[in-house]
């Protein structure tokens, strides 16, 4: 059987479970409306991989489109140097 790959990007932040409070990582696909984490980054990514091809198998079986990343979008992050004495806080 012959196959595609498609690539779906996958936003990763720290998060604190609701009521123990313990570390984690929140996933998103915003390009399929999905999110999950895990207790590492490995977790937390090999769950939303589970999930994207889950939901993918499930548009297929109901022979919808399937939503793909836009290739013109590119993501990136960058750092930059603030004095050290400057109050911020995380959105």
């Amino acid at each position: 059987m012959q196959t595609n790959v498609l690539n779906y990007r996958i936003i990763l932040e720290p998060d604190k479970r609701t009521g123990t409070n313990e570390a984690g990582y929140a996933a998103y696909c915003p390009t399929l409306g999905l999110a999950d984490g895990g207790d590492t980054i490995e977790e937390a990514i090999a769950n939303m991989k589970k999930l994207i091809e889950f939901h993918l198998e499930c548009l297929i079986k109901e022979k919808q489109p399937l939503p793909v990343d836009s290739e013109e979008e590119i993501v990136v992050t960058t750092k930059v140097h603030i004095p050290k004495d400057q109050n911020f806080s995380f959105a």
